[in-house]
């Protein structure tokens, strides 16, 4: 067995990836150590883990929760989140009654702060249009049935405001540590095009 082989396991989109950035070192337009350093970044500091401890300390401290509502940017920068894309933060909440979903119809704003870089979807045209067109397609697209009953908002981020929405809590989860609470916190529910999976 070739020494290729033992990657044969990766993606297409990996192996592109892994090309173009040995590309971009071997010409010295990158230092691998500042590439690594920007990688350990986002996977350990910068990323959807931030958003669920955010959710989380909502759903266990009601006075939490209101500076969250009331302003975004300080309630999260309280927990030490903040800078690039989350300087202007508004906090929305699911209900019974209203589901919210977040879109960026021009481009493709989001709040790198709390929920890491966007994923592919979120910044594709098909989504963008479908989202104010047919938000109750798309939350089908991704598996999410909501009570006919339920009004959906749909929040269009901007360059000047980025969203996080703070899902419904569970049932069953009382009790629970925020830790706990955190881990079932998922970044497409902190978008809306999902929930919180215990």
């Amino acid at each position: 067995m070739s020494g290729h082989d033992d990657h044969s396991h990766l993606s297409e989109m990996d192996v592109r990836v892994r090309a173009l950035q040995s590309l971009l070192v071997a010409k010295g337009y990158v230092d691998p150590a500042a590439m690594d350093e920007l990688v350990t970044l986002y996977e350990h500091e910068v990323g959807p883990q931030n958003g669920a401890r955010v959710v989380a300390r909502a759903w266990c401290d009601p006075d939490y929760a209101a500076r969250l509502f009331e302003d975004g940017t300080a309630a999260i920068a309280e927990l030490g989140f903040g800078g690039r894309q989350g300087e202007h933060m508004v906090a929305v909440a699911n209900t019974p009654e209203v589901h919210n979903m977040v879109v960026c119809t021009l481009c493709s704003c989001y709040p790198w702060a709390v929920l890491g870089l966007p994923p592919v979807w979120y910044k594709s045209a098909p989504y963008r249009a479908k989202a104010v067109a047919d938000p109750r397609g798309v939350l089908a697209d991704f598996g999410v049935a909501l009570p006919q009953d339920t009004r959906v908002d749909v929040w269009d981020s901007t360059a000047e405001i980025r969203y996080l929405v703070v899902p419904m809590r569970p049932e069953g989860t009382k009790g629970w540590s925020e830790d706990a609470l955190a881990a079932i916190v998922t970044r497409d529910s902190m978008i809306g095009t999902g929930l919180p999976q215990p």
